[in-house]
């Protein structure tokens, strides 16, 4: 009973042959998935106003006037953009929304979306860090919205902290945030006393690690610290922001996490999920830049799942 999206529509959003970020990821993450007996799930744009559950309409706007005008890099920060990147990024966050439709009308269990450009560091106002929509972000209030789910939980194990997402929910008591990531790397947030604000105030949690952390820092993060925070929370949904850029040897981050540990985070995900949210958990693929490596965790990652 998993579920997966892959709409080939998110292969779109061109980078360019040396860009880290390329249409060849979602490729290696599909093949690496073959024979698995997986449910196709249904593939969608997400409508504009879908999107705006997150995001400002200026910022929409300007992200759909700059991408139509042929611009090769959004003014709003490091984010390459081709001709048809706009409509690739709401593929990718209309896939997740279909994975959300899928659990929690009880077609699938679970559920793993292939998609790209990747979404966590997109805030309200601001695409950066290879996003232009904040996918995960937007599946939460979409469930919140259509399903009245009252209470989420977004994990990230990406080796970046996924600032856009805790930006968005920061001052919000009905998603906890939890993530583990490198410190000091890109985009230099995710401090401990990040912690949110006013509503959510103890909803976002962050364990920054040293280059060279593995196993024993971040699945230990998660087992100590966010399954506590989970029994005190009863999230009715469950969300990954699956970045396998922390597996060791990616090119972009400098984590130790093998396939192994992978497996073991998401049943820990699973764990809550099932004791919480009758099982419901959608994972969304965020980094992850060796082709290699990328296709093995996605691979222990969706095993597990299922």
């Amino acid at each position: 009973m998993t579920g997966l999206v892959a709409d080939p529509d998110c292969k779109e959003h061109w980078t360019g042959s040396r860009h880290p970020e390329r249409p060849e990821r979602f490729d290696a993450a599909a093949a690496a998935l073959q024979g698995m007996d997986l449910i196709p799930l249904a593939t969608r744009a997400a409508t504009l106003d879908e999107i705006a559950l997150c995001h400002g309409r200026e910022y929409i706007q300007l992200a759909e006037r700059e991408i139509a005008a042929g611009l090769h890099e959004l003014s709003t920060g490091d984010t390459i953009v081709s001709a048809r990147s706009f409509d690739a990024a709401r593929h990718a966050a209309g896939s997740v929304l279909s994975a959300v439709d899928s659990v929690l009308q009880g077609a699938v269990q679970n559920a793993f979306c292939i998609v790209r450009p990747p979404g966590h560091h997109a805030t309200p106002t601001r695409g950066m860090g290879f996003c232009l929509f904040n996918s995960i972000a937007i599946a939460a209030r979409y469930a919140q919205q259509k399903y009245g789910v009252d209470r989420v939980l977004i994990a990230d194990w990406d080796v970046h902290h996924g600032n856009g997402t805790q930006d968005i929910f920061y001052c919000d008591g009905s998603v906890l945030f939890f993530s583990t990531h490198q410190h000091p790397w890109y985009p230099g947030t995710g401090a401990p006393d990040e912690t949110g604000e006013g509503p959510g105030a103890g909803m976002t949690m962050n364990c920054p690690f040293p280059a060279g952390s593995g196993r024993a820092e971040i699945l230990g993060a998660f087992q100590e610290k966010l399954l506590p925070a989970a029994d005190k929370v009863k999230p009715e949904l469950v969300l990954i922001s699956a970045g396998f850029d922390s597996r060791e040897g990616d090119p972009l981050g400098n984590f130790l996490l093998t396939d192994a540990d992978f497996a073991d985070l998401t049943r820990v995900m699973r764990e809550i999920a099932d004791k919480h949210a009758g099982g419901r958990l959608v994972s969304v693929l965020e980094g992850g830049y060796s082709l290699p490596g990328l296709a093995a965790g996605v691979r222990a990652h969706t095993e597990a799942l299922t």
